[in-house]
Formats: structure tokens, sequence, C-alpha cells
């Protein structure tokens, strides 16, 4: 009988943790700013929960169950992703300390710098 209470206690605390973190979350809800710029706020979310339980002795016939459960979340806002004239760029608010990590979030930032300087010296050269 302890186990379907310890399963409960389980599932509870499981449920609740799904009704604070959901999709939105992580990838927020789009806003509309002046001259047709779109701001999108991308979030990381951590999480972790725990719960437990114990049958414990009676002189009486009589089933002692206690148990608990508990969980802890944390968003940390990461980056906004501007959409703008149909072209998204990646926006991050901070960098990590990791310096791989700082490589691999200046990528896209930097691919689209030497576009932008392929796509003049075209357009120079067509003049």
């Amino acid at each position: 009988m302890s186990e379907k209470k310890a399963a409960g206690i389980l599932a509870t605390t499981i449920e609740k943790v799904r009704q604070l973190v959901d999709v939105s979350t992580i990838i927020g809800e789009p806003m509309m700013v002046a001259d047709g710029l779109t701001v999108i706020p991308v979030s990381k979310v951590t999480y972790g929960f725990a719960s437990g339980g114990s049958d414990f002795p009676s002189k009486n016939n009589v089933e002692l169950f206690g148990g608990g459960g508990g969980a802890g979340v944390t968003i940390t806002p990461v980056a906004f992703l501007i959409v703008k004239n149909g072209e998204v760029s990646v926006k991050y608010i901070a960098a990590d300390d990791n310096a791989a990590e700082r490589i691999v979030n200046l990528v896209p930032e930097m691919f689209d710098k030497v576009t932008g300087v392929i796509d003049k010296r075209k357009a120079n050269t067509a003049e």
C-alpha cells in the first residue's frame, strides 16, 4: 500500500513541475516593437525534484505512512531572437565563462558580418 502512496507523492511533484515549466517559459511570447522589429526572449530552465516516504511501525494494525516531496526551478534569460525584415539574429545577454561556448555563440554574428562584407564587394564589383 505504501508504494502507491510514494508513487502518488512523486506523481504530484512531477505534475507541479510540469505546471511551472512549459515551452513558453523557454521560448517566450514574441513582442512586436516599432519599425517591424520582433523580439522573442529565450531562457534556460533548470529544475530538479525529490520525493520519498516511509512506513512507520505501529503496535496497532494501522498502516502509518509519512512522506513528502519538493522541487526547485531556475529560469535564466540567455538570449533574444531579433526578427527584422525577414532576417533573424541572436543577441546573447551574457557570454559564458567557457571560452569554447563563447566562440560557438559568436559564430552566427561573425557569419552575418562576413556575408555582409562579401555582398558589399559583389555590389562594388558589379558597378
